[in-house]
């Protein structure tokens, strides 16, 4: 009897373990049509951001979060020079944001974390489209939510359009012969619920699609590429090496083609991408991630960090099958051309010219270090030293500037850095011009470890606003929900402003020509600061009730704080 009790038990165990071996081999083998994203094309945009279930494997439910949909949400396809109207209602039950990566507009329309969308709320940005041709995208940006919103489904493209690109004969049906491809990994627990903020996320889809099948026509096929995943940096590549052009970068198209068989894309980044399909009829290729090309100290390398001990920082890190190993992202079948196939790919592109060095106001330098022990790779990571205050304007930048930022990188780990509002000319990595692929316009830069550093230029043009302010941070959304982030204003010199003034002080006259301005206290007792717009203490002097006190400085803009460092008022001279 005991015999035939511990037969029965093995036998059962064996057969869980076949069946639990089916199921791995069905996850790992099965393909699944891509899911092609559905489109607004319309200048009255309507959103509704809600909950819903979604089946990544078959007959497991997992709850997700969408716009107008269970998961992602549709592709705007925009006009430059249009005017949009957008209502977002918000049916999530909870407090979120929509942030416009990557779109040019006022900071009251680009949706960071000062401007919440309360449940049941409708938020209404208008705004014109200011930005050349390229590729865009949607997603959420409440503070320490981010990555939970965007994780559980809530991401979008932006497809702009211009009359230059119309000229260029490239593929533009989307669906057709172009195709969205938003990349993610994710992470699941063991009821098939979706993991936030995990080392885990072995899980590799397109479009929300695990193990994606795609067919092809046999022409130039255009690839709008988003890296949406949370953290993991990609070695974009196909199976056979071919050689594809890279067209666009993150702020719209370059100005000739640059060919390549690999092209790293990091957490935020966008890719747009042409390959010649014409001579492959009837043939199977994948898009891969060569991740066992990436060098150390970056997410998604077989070492993460540089330095002793930074993959034990990481505890679920070396049990990430996908680290440091290539994997599949796309499978493709290329099928017959459509009726009229793109064949040859442009010589030219987009006439642009990048903003010199020269022509900089300002340099800001911004360093990265993380708040625990040298090679911990869990942050949190700080800016300058600090971690992000709702309540702490980091910079004050004249509208119109042109301006160069040198960002430092003194942990042992690559970021994406990520700035709102502009697209910026990377200068230098670590001392040297960027190469070809990385000489368009950029709002993503991966700032390598182990003191990399990187500068860009860009110019604060045509938006400004004396409260709402702009961010920058990290595009691995761990490291932004836990405060590596900054923010700025962009005002006008010509208006005389207030900001954040929750203080009781006058400032007169204000703008002024001569270098002298009063500043006089009705009720308000403390000490006062006065700061450039680059962050240097000018002066800082004790004030009481009914008092004046005169300042000279040179010309230039200056931030007034009181001893908390929470309330400013500019002085324009």
């Amino acid at each position: 009897m005991v015999l035939f009790i511990n037969a029965y038990l093995f036998t059962m165990k064996n057969l869980l373990l076949s069946f639990f071996l089916f199921f791995i081999s069905v996850a790992l083998f099965s393909q699944n049509p891509i899911i092609i994203p559905g489109t607004i094309e319309d200048s009255n945009i309507n959103l509704t951001l809600q909950n819903g279930t979604f089946q990544f494997f078959s007959g497991e439910d997992t709850a997700t979060m969408g716009a107008n949909g269970p998961l992602l949400d549709p592709t705007l396809i925009l006009n430059q020079g249009d005017n949009y109207n957008v209502n977002i209602t918000n049916d999530l039950g909870q407090d979120t944001t929509i942030h416009w990566h990557g779109l040019h507009v006022s900071a009251a329309n680009d949706g960071g974390p000062h401007t919440v969308i309360n449940p049941g709320a409708t938020w209404n940005p208008q705004f014109t489209v200011l930005d050349k041709a390229g590729l865009h995208w949607y997603h959420p940006h409440l503070h320490m939510q981010t990555d939970k919103h965007v994780s559980k489904g809530i991401a979008g493209l932006i497809i702009v359009r211009d009359t230059e690109e119309a000229t260029l004969g490239l593929p533009m049906n989307y669906g057709v012969d172009e195709f969205p491809m938003v990349l993610q990994t994710k992470g699941f627990d063991a009821s098939g619920q979706i993991l936030v903020h995990t080392d885990l996320d072995t899980s590799v889809m397109v479009n929300g699609t695990v193990n994606a099948q795609v067919d092809f026509p046999a022409q130039v096929v255009r690839l709008r590429v988003l890296n949406g995943s949370s953290q993991r940096v990609m070695e974009f590549g196909f199976s056979d090496n071919r050689s594809f052009s890279l067209i666009g970068t993150d702020g719209g198209l370059l100005t000739a083609p640059v060919n390549l068989t690999r092209y790293r894309i990091s957490s935020g980044q966008r890719a747009d991408i042409l390959v010649d399909l014409s001579s492959d009829l009837g043939q199977n290729i994948q898009i891969m991630s060569f991740a066992s090309e990436l060098p150390n100290a970056i997410y998604g390398a077989t070492q993460p960090g540089m330095g002793a001990g930074a993959t034990a920082s990481l505890p679920d890190y070396p049990n990430n099958p996908l680290n440091g190993t290539d994997f599949q992202l796309l499978d493709i079948n290329v099928v017959a051309q459509t009726a009229a196939p793109v064949l040859s790919i442009p010589s030219t592109l987009a006439s642009w010219t990048a903003i010199p060095e020269s022509a900089a106001d300002i340099t800001r330098t911004l360093t990265f270090t993380s708040a625990g022990a040298m090679g911990n790779l869990n942050g949190p990571f700080l800016i300058n030293g600090a971690t992000f205050d709702m309540e702490t304007i980091n910079y004050t930048i004249p509208l119109g500037n042109t301006e160069i930022w040198t960002l430092t990188n003194q942990t042992p780990i690559a970021h994406p850095f990520h700035i709102h509002d502009v697209q910026f000319f990377i200068l230098d990595i670590n001392g040297t011009p960027p190469p070809a692929e990385l000489q368009g316009f950029n709002d993503v830069v991966l700032v390598p470890g182990g003191n990399g550093v990187v500068r860009f230029i860009a110019q604060f043009s045509d938006h400004a606003n004396d409260s709402i302010p702009y961010m920058y941070h990290c595009h691995m959304l761990p490291h932004e929900d836990m405060g590596m982030m900054g923010q700025f204003l962009v005002i006008d010199p010509a208006a005389a402003v207030t900001v954040n003034n929750h203080f009781d002080l006058e400032v007169y006259p204000n703008p002024t020509s001569s270098g002298l301005v009063t500043l006089r206290s009705n009720e308000y007792k403390g000490i006062v600061q006065v700061f450039s717009t680059t962050g240097q203490q000018i002066e800082t002097f004790t004030i009481n009730p009914n008092q004046t006190k005169e300042l000279r400085l040179q010309s230039g803009i200056y931030i007034l704080q009181d001893e908390s460092g929470n309330c400013e008022r500019v002085i324009v001279l």
